[in-house]
Order: C-alpha cells, then sequence, then structure tokens
C-alpha cells in the first residue's frame, strides 16, 4: 500500500524547482486594463487537458513528472496573471484513479484557488469517471472550480457565468463534457454503422447549438459583451493523432468526427481536450486543442508540449502558446547490438536520468537481448522500459505464416475474423456487428463509481 498514502499527505509529494517561464515569446505580464465605468475589457485565460493523472509508461509510475508539472503550471498562472484555468478533460487515466492521482489533483486545485486566478471550470473527458468528479463539485465551487462531469438533462446546466472581483460578469463558458454515446444517440434495430455516424455528429452537433443558445440567452438578459467561451472533449475532423499516444476511440465501431461548423459562430474560443498534440482544428487558431502536457508515449518523445493562454481584448482573443518544459528525458534507440552499445554509452555519458524504448534490428536473433541491455545500462542512469526484438518477431511470424499480432488488431476486427471464420452470412453480419460494437461501447463508457 506504499503507493496509496492518505490524500492529505503532502509529504508523499515533491517540491521540485522549476523554471518559472518558458513562454515562446517572452513578455511581461500585463494587468487587466479596465474602461472608464471600471467594467473589465481584458481577461487572461489558460487552457489545458489531457492529464491522464497515474497513467503508468510501460509500467513505470509517473508520479513526479506529475507533481512537476502541477508545480510548474502554478507558478506560470502566477507569473502570467492568469484569471481563468480551463482543463478540457481526461484530468485522470481511468475512471478509478489511485489516492496518489487524488492527491495531485486536489493539492492543485487547493493551491489554485489560493493564487490570483479567479475560475476554474473542468469538463470530463472518456477516461474521466463523470460521478467521481461530480461528487465533490458543490464543495470545489465555494472554491470558484467549476466542474461539468457528464452532459446535463437541461443544457443550460453546462453554462457557467464567471464573474470578476466586483462581482460584475466577465465571461461565459459553454462547458460541455464529453458526451457519451448515450447522451446523444438512441440505438435502433438494424441501423447500419453509418446511420449511427451520422446520428452521433448530429447528436454532437445539436448540443452545442442548445448549450450555445443558452449562452447567448443569459449574455443578452445580462446585457454585457463578454467572451462567450466554449469546452469539448472530443475528436474533430482532421486532428492528429501519434502511434502510440493512448488516445482511445470515442465511439466504438464508429468513424465519428465532427468539422469546425460544429461549434456556433457566437463562441469567441473553443477549449478542446482529447488529441495529445497541440494543434488548431482545421486552420482556425481560435478553436483549438492544448494537447498532453506530458508525452504519453516514446512516440511524442520529440513533441514540443504546450499550454494556450488566451488573452481577451473585449470578445477578440489573442492567443500565445507557452511550451512545457520536459519533466522527464524519454529517447527511442535502435539498430544492431553495436549501433545499440554505442547510442547507450553516449546516453550514460550525459549523466542524467533517461528512460528507454529499444528497437533491435541486428542480424542476428539475440534471444539474450534484455539481459544483456540490463547489464550495459546497469550503475547507469538509463532506464529500460520497453524492448522490441524484431528478429525474434519476424521469425515467430514467420512460423505462423502471419504478417500481424493480436496486438495489432482491434477488438471489432477480431470480432469480423471471428464471422469468417464461422461462415457467418453477410446478410447476418451487420447487425451482429452492430450488436458487439454496443457491449464495447457499454464497457467503455461504464462508470465503475456510479451506484
Amino acid at each position: 500500500m506504499s503507493d496509496q498514502p492518505s490524500l492529505f499527505d503532502e509529504e508523499m509529494l515533491p517540491q521540485p524547482s522549476v523554471p518559472v517561464s518558458s513562454a515562446r515569446t517572452e513578455r511581461a505580464p500585463a494587468k487587466a486594463k479596465t474602461g472608464a465605468e471600471g467594467s473589465r475589457q481584458t481577461l487572461r485565460v489558460l487552457h489545458s487537458s489531457d492529464w491522464h493523472l497515474g497513467r503508468l509508461l510501460y509500467g513505470q509510475k509517473r508520479y513526479d513528472e506529475f507533481a512537476a508539472f502541477l508545480d510548474w503550471m502554478l507558478a506560470q498562472i502566477e507569473h502570467l496573471n492568469v484569471e481563468v484555468l480551463l482543463i478540457a478533460g481526461d484530468l485522470f487515466d481511468t475512471t478509478t484513479p489511485s489516492n496518489r492521482a487524488q492527491a495531485l489533483y486536489y493539492r492543485f486545485l487547493h493551491q489554485v484557488a489560493r493564487s490570483r486566478c479567479r475560475h476554474v471550470v473542468i469538463i470530463g473527458g472518456n477516461h474521466d469517471s463523470p460521478s467521481f468528479l461530480n461528487a465533490p463539485s458543490g464543495l470545489l465551487k465555494a472554491l470558484d472550480v467549476h466542474v461539468v462531469g457528464a452532459a446535463c438533462d437541461n443544457p443550460a446546466d453546462e453554462v457557467v457565468l464567471l464573474k470578476a472581483e466586483n462581482g460584475a460578469p466577465e465571461a461565459i463558458i459553454c462547458a460541455v463534457p464529453y458526451l457519451r454515446d448515450r447522451d446523444i444517440r438512441q440505438s435502433e434495430a438494424g441501423e447500419s454503422l453509418e446511420d449511427k455516424d451520422r446520428k452521433l455528429v448530429q447528436g454532437i452537433r445539436e448540443h452545442y447549438a442548445q448549450v450555445c443558445v443558452a449562452a447567448e440567452e443569459l449574455r443578452e438578459s445580462l446585457q454585457v459583451d463578454v467572451p462567450l467561451i466554449g469546452m469539448g472533449h472530443l475528436f474533430a475532423a482532421g486532428g492528429k493523432t501519434l502511434d502510440g499516444d493512448g488516445v482511445r476511440d470515442l465511439y466504438v465501431g464508429s468513424l465519428a468526427q465532427v468539422g469546425v461548423d460544429a461549434f456556433p459562430d457566437c463562441l469567441d474560443y473553443v477549449a478542446l481536450g482529447h488529441l495529445h498534440v497541440p494543434q488548431a482544428v482545421s486552420g482556425c487558431e481560435q478553436i483549438r486543442y492544448s494537447g498532453s502536457p506530458l508525452a504519453m508515449g516514446f512516440g511524442e518523445a520529440k513533441q514540443q508540449k504546450s499550454l494556450c493562454l488566451i488573452e481577451f481584448e473585449g470578445r477578440r482573443p489573442q492567443l500565445e502558446l507557452i511550451d512545457i518544459p520536459r519533466f522527464q528525458r524519454l529517447e527511442r534507440i535502435k539498430g544492431d547490438q553495436a549501433q545499440l552499445s554505442a547510442a547507450l554509452d553516449k546516453l550514460a555519458q550525459e549523466q542524467t536520468s533517461i528512460w528507454l524504448e529499444v528497437l533491435y534490428e541486428g542480424e542476428q536473433v539475440a534471444a539474450d537481448l534484455r539481459d544483456w541491455l540490463e547489464q550495459h545500462t546497469d550503475g547507469t542512469q538509463l532506464t529500460i522500459l520497453r524492448v522490441r526484438n524484431n528478429r525474434v518477431v519476424e521469425r515467430i511470424l514467420a512460423r505462423s505464416g502471419e504478417e500481424e499480432t493480436l496486438d495489432d488488431l482491434e477488438p471489432m476486427q477480431v470480432f469480423e475474423r471471428a464471422l469468417e471464420l464461422h461462415q457467418v452470412p453477410e446478410t447476418q453480419q451487420d447487425e451482429l456487428k452492430r450488436l458487439f460494437g454496443s457491449v464495447l461501447q457499454s464497457m467503455a463508457e461504464q462508470d465503475h463509481r456510479a451506484e
């Protein structure tokens, strides 16, 4: 139970010393401007997502990295005079986060509440438990932390009004969480996968439209022209992913992706989560994924992670990307035994902690590769997390006559091959695939904390 300490045990969390600023464009933080009648004209918003607290990397715990990132971001909030923090889903990696992951989360929110940041708005992602996020929402609201863990029956309940210190409205947030299949679509017997995709996209569009109508009505009733900011956790068409980044299909058996036209024109900025690569959606700079703060796999090892800082002048957003420092170095090396030996020796000379993925590409099978690597890195700060011996893999596949392994296949692909193997008539396959997809979807969306 050493990795399950009390939620209130702050001694377990490291207090790293991190740089205060790594913004791509260095500039002194500006204080908020006020108009002739004292109304706020500028607002600084920080957009983050996909923390995946508690996530392992090939069995390696990463709590020190998560703690270092959160401490660094807290320093950025102070340094940049951030007034609103948006977290667009997937705060945790599983629906049952460990005590240590929870401690990181609550400790951070407690520290933000004591900072100059006035508001935090959090939405649930597909990895999060809606009931877990929502459970303390009433208590967190007293700290100006607003949580929307799941879609609400009344779309207006996903509209969050933020007020300045003087009580005047300063922004309206359309806090739309990850929309589960059951939230936006009714399954019908005999529907095709194309019908499912169409209904999912239509359901997402309609939900955003309803929430934005409620937000515009609120803004009109207040007679203020404050920014209207959207949030979401979804896969937008044209979004980029990387191999091994851990991004799950949102709707099993479906390729449903929404276009930028799903977000109503009234939104001045849209803060998205789910994809781990920082990016604008279809060239629209005001509709963005902040990306994950840490590399979620070795495929992201060389990728620059960032936060989105948005400064509003009235309703006009100005974007700046804030580079996130690397808290744990990841490296992927490949080659034959001599090339690997040279690469390991070079990395060891740097005398810094490095986690490695090793791809062996030599002509010999090298069945004892793992033992050799462990001996070669003994006494260094190199930690080997994954070894792939391509020669052994090729030999095994050659024996089986196959060009792939079970790990290469998605569950639906395995099911489709089972249908072919058992010679199920094609006239029955679509319905069976639909039913199997529904089972997978139900498993993926099950909230283990709900009662």
